[in-house]
Formats: structure tokens, C-alpha cells, sequence
């Protein structure tokens, strides 16, 4: 498609809003067909609408500084097409970018060749991506339970990697099921959901997107058979956060058909608490229970790592500005914690986090290094973290958000680490966002060996993604990638 003049802005707009609704049935085909995933920097473009794609390609010329267009990764998403790819997820700018990065230094580089040359070690290979679909059960149907659901139902594909089969619930009355199902289509913060849910009653189960998912009434972790609804080896998504320890949590493992276990709340006790993308290397085939951590604790730990890794870190301290919670109270009430029986949307509350002191799980060299503290505040999702550190060496505002950006676009934390220099960023502008973070670079402080980070997280969602990702983790699907030994984002 011919590039429009320079000055036609919306020429230009319009060609490439048509490219990207090329792009559509392009990648439906590969991932219904192949099983292949297209990505755009860490950030998935299946599934999305055309607008979205347009943005993705806005995000990356923004944050990447290259001037990567539908005009090229349409071209590039027609020739992958082409190959006899495995199942894989192929970062589609990442490819552009090498390819426009040929076209410079040679204006008849041949694209077809080029593609299959970075593509060759997923063409024509025989590999699955898992050896059979796990099953999926959340125990519990609250606010991260409903958004994992959005994102297992959206991450299923073609049926062949995992599959939701069933959610635990304690039955509340009449019309349970109904009202479950509408809190599950319609949700205040993030939006409608992305599909059709059908209700059957009479078998107590819910048709979402064509997956099938038993809705099981149960008032405890131990009672279940789940083979009689045909489900085994499954791995329970616990999201109640009424057990949070390995010995409590292991009530799970006596229901008939369970194999493994994943606390979405901090654990408690032994029991590993495991933030994707920093320490999940801890885990091991024996380890049939673990945690997810918390929201902050995934927000806060990439980050610190990775400026512990080049700076080390002697001190710090973290402040958590948290959006309020369904553990507080709507209106003033007794609350058996201190503060938080204040009426929420009215107040900032003063409360503790376990944060600070629970990264040093996921980072040992940590341990002891850092303080934390929490204000929850009247928003009802995303909040943000301010580190506060005591460097070893010194540093500059120019030097950590750079460091930080490359790490956002160009390492295997892609997913966990988001990147904006938006002077006018707020709150709301990160609801839905699938990294466990964003770094403001805007408010970046640096004096010396002193230096302070903010970091936006969406504490619903991000949280979900990083959940997400682990359960996959935990079932052992394991993609071929481009770039390769990349993981992609949920």
C-alpha cells in the first residue's frame, strides 16, 4: 500500500489504520492454525482491536525512539505468514526494526529472505509448546479471580496450552450464579469483558468464549472430586487469601484431581514467594505449592533488583500510595486493623505493607535493606510506589532512566518493567496495565549516591498478568520465541 505525502496526516492515519486491519485476520489465522503469537515489544497484538494496534505502534516509536509504522510490520507480519512456523511468539517490531535497520545500509535487501533467516529455528520444527493442556480451577471468584479469568480466557487460543474448567465458590443465595456471571461481564475500573458469556443453570456452569466452566459450590479446599466434571492434574488458582500457608493450602491437594497449587496473597510460614521474572528459578518439579506474592511486592522487586545489580543498594525505603482496598470499609465501622475501619473513599489511611520486608524473598541481597510504609488513598486501582534509596556509587537522572528503558524494551523483564516519559502521567492512565510496573522517568530524583524511583503498578490487573504468567510457568508451557529466550507478555 503506497504511503501517502509527507503533509497528509490523515491520508497517512487512514493507510495505516487499513494496514492494521490487514493485520487482523493474519494473526487470527496464525494462532488459530499455527499456534503463533504476535507481539509487538512485549506486548501482545492478538486479540486486539485496530486502534490498540495503532497505539502499540505509537508506545514503541515513543519509548523505543525508532520510527517503526504499520507501513513496515505489515509487510514483515505477510511474509512470516508465509513460513511453516511452529508454535512460537514472535515479537513482530522487534523483527521490523532489524528488518528497517537492513533496509538502510541495503535498499534491496531481500525481506522474505531475511525473515526466514531470523525466523529458521522455528520453521519446520516439530515442538509443542506443552505436552498436554493443564487444567485450570480458580478456588474463589473475587476481583483477582475475575481478571485472571479475562486473561486465561484470553491467553487460551486454540485450546491446546491451558484451559479453565472451573471455579470454586461458596453459594450465596439465589440468583448466585447470575450475579457472579454479571460482576464477570461488567466491571467498573476495567471495562466489559471481551466476549459473550453464556449462563446454563440447570448444569451450573457458564459458557465464556466457548470454554466450558464448571461452577462448583464448596465450603471447603478438601471436599471436591474434580474428575467427576472430567478434570485432572489441574492446578488451583487459590485467590480467596483465607489460607496463606504451605500446611492450610495443602487442603487443596486432597480434592481428587488436583496436582498443584498458587496462592494469588503473600505466603506465609516456608512457603516460596515467587515474583515472575526475578525468582521463579527458585522453583522446582517438587514444589506443588507456592505464592504469588503480593501486588507491591512484584511492582517493587524488578526494579530493585536491577538497580541493585549495577549501584547496590545500602539502604532504602519504600511508600506505597495504594489505591483503597475491599478490605476496608465504605463508610466509618470497626475494622479489627488499625485505621482501616475509616471510611475509605473519604479518607487517606495510614496503613503497614509487607512489602519491603517481602522482597528480600525474591532478592536476598536485600534482606534488611529496605523500610516500607503505606497510604491508602481514595481511587479504586492502580497505585504507586516510591523507592527511596542509599546508593553505593553515585549516579545521574540521564544514566538510571536510561538504564531503566533499555531493560523495559530490550531484556527478559520487558513484561515487568513498563517506561514512560509522559510529563502529565496520572493514576488512570495505567489502569489495565499488564506490566508489574511503570517507571515515571518525568520524576526521577538523583543527588549522588541518593536517589528516588516512582513506579505506577495497576494493583489489580498488572498483578493478574504476572499471576498469569506464573500459572504458565507452573504447567510448563514454554514457547520458542523471537528474540529468542524472551518471555512474552500476558
Amino acid at each position: 500500500m503506497e504511503r501517502p505525502s509527507v503533509d497528509d496526516y490523515f491520508g497517512d492515519w487512514k493507510t495505516r489504520e487499513a494496514l492494521a486491519q490487514e493485520m487482523l485476520p493474519i494473526m487470527g489465522k496464525l494462532e488459530n492454525e499455527k499456534g503463533v503469537q504476535i507481539y509487538l515489544y512485549g506486548r501482545t497484538l492478538n486479540n486486539r482491536s485496530v486502534a490498540n494496534i495503532m497505539k502499540s505502534h505509537r508506545r514503541v516509536r515513543d519509548v523505543a525512539r525508532n520510527e517503526l509504522s504499520e507501513f513496515e510490520s505489515s509487510l514483515v507480519l505477510k511474509s512470516l505468514a508465509k513460513l511453516d512456523l511452529c508454535p512460537a511468539q514472535i515479537d513482530l517490531g522487534k523483527l521490523t526494526v532489524h528488518y528497517m535497520e537492513a533496509l538502510e545500509k541495503d535498499p534491496e535487501v531481500d525481506l522474505d529472505a531475511l525473515v526466514a533467516e531470523e525466523l529458521s529455528h522455528l520453521v519446520g520444527v516439530n515442538y509443542k509448546p506443552i505436552e498436554k493442556p493443564t487444567d485450570v480451577i480458580l478456588y474463589g471468584f473475587g476481583r483477582i479471580g475475575r481478571l485472571v479469568t479475562r486473561l486465561l480466557l484470553e491467553t487460551t487460543g486454540n485450546g491446546q496450552l491451558m484451559r479453565l474448567r472451573a471455579i470454586v465458590v461458596r453459594k450465596a443465595g439465589d440468583g448466585d450464579l447470575e450475579k457472579r456471571v454479571n460482576l464477570l461481564r461488567n466491571d467498573t475500573v476495567h471495562g466489559t469483558f471481551s466476549g459473550t458469556v453464556r449462563v446454563e443453570e440447570e448444569n451450573n456452569r457458564i459458557i465464556a468464549n466457548g470454554n466450558v466452566i464448571e461452577i462448583i459450590y464448596a465450603d471447603s479446599p478438601d471436599s471436591i472430586d474434580y474428575t467427576q466434571y472430567g478434570i485432572d492434574d489441574a492446578l488451583v488458582i487459590d485467590n480467596t487469601g483465607i489460607w496463606r500457608d504451605e500446611e492450610s493450602l495443602g487442603q487443596h491437594l486432597k480434592s481428587k484431581g488436583v496436582s498443584k497449587v498458587m496462592l494469588t496473597a503473600p505466603g506465609k510460614g516456608t512457603l516460596k514467594n515467587i515474583v515472575f521474572g526475578i525468582n521463579d528459578n527458585t522453583i522446582t518439579p517438587d514444589d506443588k505449592i507456592i505464592s504469588a506474592a503480593s501486588c507491591t511486592t512484584n511492582a517493587i522487586a524488578p526494579v530493585l533488583k536491577l538497580i541493585n545489580d549495577k549501584y547496590g543498594i545500602v539502604h532504602g525505603h519504600v511508600e506505597t500510595v495504594h489505591a483503597y482496598t475491599n478490605d476496608q470499609n465504605l463508610i466509618d465501622n470497626f475494622h479489627k486493623a488499625d485505621r482501616r475501619g475509616r471510611s475509605a473513599p473519604l479518607n487517606m489511611v495510614l496503613t503497614e505493607t509487607g512489602a519491603a520486608k517481602a522482597v528480600s524473598k525474591a532478592v536476598p541481597e536485600l534482606e534488611g535493606k529496605l523500610t516500607g510504609n503505606a497510604v491508602r488513598v481514595p481511587v479504586a486501582n492502580v497505585s504507586i510506589a516510591i523507592l527511596n534509596l542509599t546508593l553505593l556509587t553515585k549516579s545521574s537522572v540521564e544514566e538510571i532512566n536510561e538504564y531503566l528503558r533499555n531493560f523495559a524494551l530490550h531484556s527478559p523483564l520487558q513484561n515487568q518493567i513498563g517506561y514512560t516519559e509522559s510529563p502529565d502521567a496520572v493514576s488512570s492512565d495505567f489502569i489495565g496495565s499488564r506490566e508489574a510496573c511503570t517507571v515515571d522517568a518525568t520524576a526521577t530524583k538523583v543527588n549522588g549516591k541518593n536517589m528516588i524511583l516512582y513506579l505506577w503498578y495497576d494493583n489489580e490487573y498488572g498483578y493478574s498478568a504476572q499471576v498469569v504468567r506464573m500459572v504458565n510457568m507452573m504447567a510448563g508451557v514454554k514457547f520458542l520465541t523471537y528474540p529468542e529466550n524472551v518471555t512474552m507478555a500476558y
